[in-house]
């Protein structure tokens, strides 16, 4: 296979590394030859001889291109689906799409008002064809940025949550649910999106902090208007819903008023006093106004109490009157926005001398999680599912371990959600999603979900039969997405057979509630079993103010604008090597060059590499490693081939088990792997620091030679390299595959996507510490020239002193490669007496760096006793500052602890200012 960048330069590897020439170039090349797509009949529960390993790709939702931190969770599952691979596992990523119901609909709702009109104006039919369109348009651009970003998904299975297989699967669930009693209209108070139109679950109003107002309300005594009770209230606008006021039955301030009646304000309607253990004393005044229609909470107290519940809103938060609201609110006061109405309400209520007074109030309040706007509880119809019976055995499987939760602080959160549970409301109304497959019979009233729409009623043999309006909930069709998409309720599909269970799940902790809890719920009730083994929550993509990246505050990044710039191995690496477990990635939208430098800089390094090595080793064939006598292998080898040894347990263990050992995880591997930043940093530290900075220099002058030694070098280089490049491949698939393919060592026709992994050797020849020990020598040499800036070009002469003859041996055996790395030349000779430098080795070896000829020993000396002098005038301030109690007792204990260890580091530093004077005075 010709490589796109060589093919170009005539067999010349280019001296730079060209991202936009190879990466579409290799994608579409690992696309036409199937190097993604998954075997059913491979996989063991098949009949296969493979293991299946199966992600399922979150979704994204159609409204718009993808952002970076979808880049961070496609990285992540992209990393372990190719590792799975090249393991040898019959390895399925299915990808796909999420039709995002309301989300899509206030896209393009967006769009018609740009256009002057509306969904109403265009009807149902023709809105929902718009909305269609603009999905089609977005789920290819979306598709066409996850090949940018390198995700090795089979796209022959690509899924849709809006597909006529999906949507079956959808009506499938519904009835089955509907015909078990666990799917029932209720009405009830729900969260209701002013903006949106429609009614939202709990978990999609989400809580935020404000600063609003609470307003103490006196209701006078309706047969006393001398006495009253006073209420605290943070909406006083629904005071026109109330139907009593409540006092707990055990609060003796109030006993005298239950059973008597006041007078609401503004209206003066008679209201009765109740009691109810419900109320909160502690809150307010102790005295509750009950709204029933307009609180969660007031509409238990009213349905157990049989009061009204008049609506004294309409879907939009202006106030009108609603059910049971007649002659409720004023006319003044019809049409009002609820926050206008406040205003206009407290103005009465002060003229009025009823507003007791006003005092600032942080509180929590619910808004919608896809446009922001405050959520308003409505009492309205709604279709529920009976939520606690499907979520037993979910929180049962991962309490015993069958499911893992990682990081492990998530589980108590989502254990307190499953044992406090509330029944999910799944209707939604507006026209973009799966219609609620319920029909009501015109003639009879009977009302019976279908799964397609029934030709008459079974009842009355009626044919007027209605659908009920409004769509379910987006979530309701993606909670069934790890078998949905493998053709559920197609019992016989051979996906579903060969893939389900799928593995791991990779996504964000956010929808921990919305989607996972619910997805493991749908497994147990479709399927018998959960849906995964492994839920893996990644951190969050911020910007340098610690702010989530949004559109909204215009602090995002676009991956692709990254990839087009320095390509999407870089962008890869970059988030994988800052993604600790559950950790948040840092990222200056502001400045890309320094966010992307870690990945860019590394890849420029490997190309480097990669460009040295294949124009060293060139085309010939090497010998396969194995095929070389450990004889034959000299220390350098042998130390390279133990540190790949070391690097490959080092990513194995980064990356963890592929699957529980049993039926669920053993306690010992409930956190196991995962640790892709450990793995990023343990595959570049072998390449980067090993790899190039030591063997490739060790190996330079062998292959500049000829015979048996070079080809040795060769042919360990070569494997070496070839590993190096497959333990990187999952992290930058692109670069290593265009590396990979000009290997001498490659096959043609073959592809480093399907290669295998490496796999610890049991053995590399013999003893790999001795050239750890040239290696100390090395850095050592190297400090001792800098730490006297003796300049680099200078040929100094260096003393081996000790008693280890075999170590010394080791050293002068190896000093050609010593002497090239350091201009530092061995001699075992007796250093000479006078000022020196030294450093200890390992091994009872010392190095003495004479200093006489070298640097000016004198106006060293001095340089040294002038910084030493300093460094003890400032050490002595601050001890004598953390001796100080005025200090260490009153300053923060977090500055305390940064001033002990500056005394720790500034000690240190002081001992060897110290011996470099002695050293400098040893003449």
């Amino acid at each position: 296979m010709t490589s796109p960048q060589a093919a170009s330069d005539a067999g010349e590897i280019p001296a730079r590394y060209d991202a936009t020439l190879t990466e579409r170039a290799r994608y579409e090349e690992w696309d036409a030859a199937g190097v993604f797509q998954a075997d059913a009949g491979g996989s063991r529960r098949s009949g296969g001889d493979r293991d299946p390993f199966v992600i399922v790709i979150p979704p994204p939702n159609v409204t718009a291109v993808l952002h970076v931190g979808h880049g961070l969770n496609d990285t992540v599952q992209d990393v372990l689906v190719r590792w799975r691979r090249m393991a040898g596992d019959e390895t399925l990523w299915l990808p796909g799409t999420d039709h995002a119901g309301i989300a899509t609909q206030n896209v393009v709702e967006k769009q018609l008002a740009a256009e002057g009109t509306t969904r109403e104006a265009m009807g149902r039919t023709a809105f929902v064809e718009r909305v269609r369109g603009f999905a089609e348009e977005t789920r290819g651009q979306i598709l066409r940025q996850l090949r940018m970003i390198g995700v090795s998904a089979d796209w022959t299975r690509t899924a849709y949550t809006f597909s006529p297989e999906l949507s079956r699967a959808v009506r499938e669930v519904f009835v089955r649910l509907y015909d078990d009693g666990l799917i029932y209209r209720g009405h009830r108070v729900i969260h209701w999106c002013p903006r949106c139109l429609t009614s939202l679950s709990d978990e999609e109003a989400e809580f935020e902090n404000e600063n609003g107002t609470l307003y103490h309300v006196r209701y006078l005594l309706a047969d006393d208007p001398s006495l009253g009770l006073i209420v605290a209230t943070t909406r006083p606008e629904t005071m026109l819903g109330d139907v009593a006021l409540a006092v707990h039955p055990d609060d003796a301030r109030y006993s005298a008023f239950a059973g008597r009646h006041v007078r609401l304000p503004i209206l003066g309607t008679p209201l009765p006093v109740i009691t109810d253990a419900q109320v909160d004393r502690t809150f307010g005044t102790g005295v509750l106004k009950i709204t029933p229609a307009h609180d969660a909470a007031d509409f238990e107290v009213a349905r157990r109490h049989g009061l009204p519940m008049p609506v004294v809103m309409a879907p939009d938060a202006t106030m009108a009157e609603g059910a049971d609201a007649t002659g409720r609110v004023p006319a003044a006061l019809r049409g009002k926005d609820r926050a206008e109405a406040r205003t206009l309400i407290v103005a009465q209520l002060r003229a009025e001398g009823l507003l007791v007074k006003e005092e600032p109030h942080a509180h929590a309040v619910r808004h919608c999680y896809r446009c922001g706007t405050l959520v308003e509880p409505r009492l309205s119809d709604q279709w529920f599912v009976r939520i606690a019976p499907l979520a037993k055995p979910a929180l049962e499987a991962v309490r015993d371990g069958r499911i893992r939760i990682l990081p492990e602080r998530h589980v108590a959160s989502y254990v307190n959600w499953m044992e406090n549970i509330r029944d999910w409301n799944i209707s939604r109304q507006i026209w973009w999603g799966h219609r609620i497959p319920v029909w009501r019979c015109t003639s009879c009233g009977l009302e019976k979900a279908f799964r397609k729409a029934p030709a008459a009623c079974a009842t009355c043999g009626g044919t007027a039969l209605e659908q009920d309006p409004d769509v379910l909930d987006t979530w309701f069709s993606s909670w069934l997405w790890p078998f949905s998409t493998l053709g559920w309720p197609d019992e016989q599909s051979a996906d579903l057979r060969a893939f389900y269970p799928t593995d791991v799940l990779v996504t964000a902790p956010e929808i921990l509630f919305l989607w996972v809890a619910r997805m493991i719920m749908s497994g147990f009730y479709c399927m018998g079993r959960a849906p995964f083994h492994t839920v893996y929550l990644h951190g969050t993509v911020r910007d340098t103010q610690h702010r989530k990246m949004s559109k909204s505050l215009g602090n995002g990044i676009d991956p692709v604008d990254v990839i087009d710039r320095f390509g999407a191995d870089a962008l890869r690496f970059t988030l994988m090597q800052g993604m600790g477990l559950g950790v948040d990635v840092m990222l200056d939208p502001s400045d890309l060059e320094k966010s992307f430098a870690p990945g860019r800089n590394f890849a420029t390094k490997l190309w480097n590499i990669g460009r040295f090595l294949l124009k060293s080793v060139g085309p010939e064939p090497v010998r396969p490693l194995e095929n070389l006598p450990p004889g034959e292998l000299v220390r350098a080898d042998r130390w390279i081939l133990h540190r790949l040894n070391v690097a490959v347990t080092d990513c194995d263990r980064a990356l963890g088990p592929a699957r529980p050992a049993g039926t669920a995880w053993e306690e010992a591997e409930r956190n196991a792997g995962m640790r892709i930043d450990a793995f990023a940093e343990a595959a570049r530290r072998f390449v980067w620091n090993e790899l190039a900075d030591w063997y490739v220099e060790a190996a330079k002058p062998r292959l500049q030679s000829a015979g048996a030694d070079r080809e040795v070098a060769r042919s360990v280089l070569v494997h070496v390299f070839d590993c190096a490049l497959r333990l990187l491949h999952p992290i930058m698939p692109f670069i290593t595959e265009e590396l990979w393919q000009q290997l001498p060592s490659h096959s043609a026709g073959t592809f480093l996507a399907r290669a295998s992994w490496p796999h610890a050797a049991a053995s590399t020849g013999g003893d790999a510490s001795d050239f750890d020990l040239v290696r100390e020598a090395i850095s050592a040499i190297r400090q001792l020239r800098a730490d006297y800036d003796v300049p680099r070009s200078q040929q100094v002469a260096v003393h081996v002193v000790g008693s280890a003859r075999s170590a010394g041996d080791t050293l002068m055996d190896e000093h050609r490669f010593v002497t090239a790395m350091t201009r530092g030349a061995l001699t075992t000779a007796d250093p000479p007496p006078g000022a020196a430098a030294h450093a200890v080795l390992s091994g009872g070896l010392t190095i003495v760096l004479p200093l006489a000829g070298i640097v000016d020993v004198e106006k060293e000396t001095a340089r040294l006793r002038t910084d030493l002098a300093g460094l003890e005038k400032q050490l002595t301030a601050l001890r004598g500052r953390l001796a100080s109690d005025n200090f260490t007792g009153k300053a923060p204990a977090h500055l305390v602890e940064a001033e002990r260890v500056k005394e720790r580091e500034w000690s240190m530093r002081r001992e060897q200012l110290r011996e470099k004077v002695r050293a400098m005075e040893a003449r």
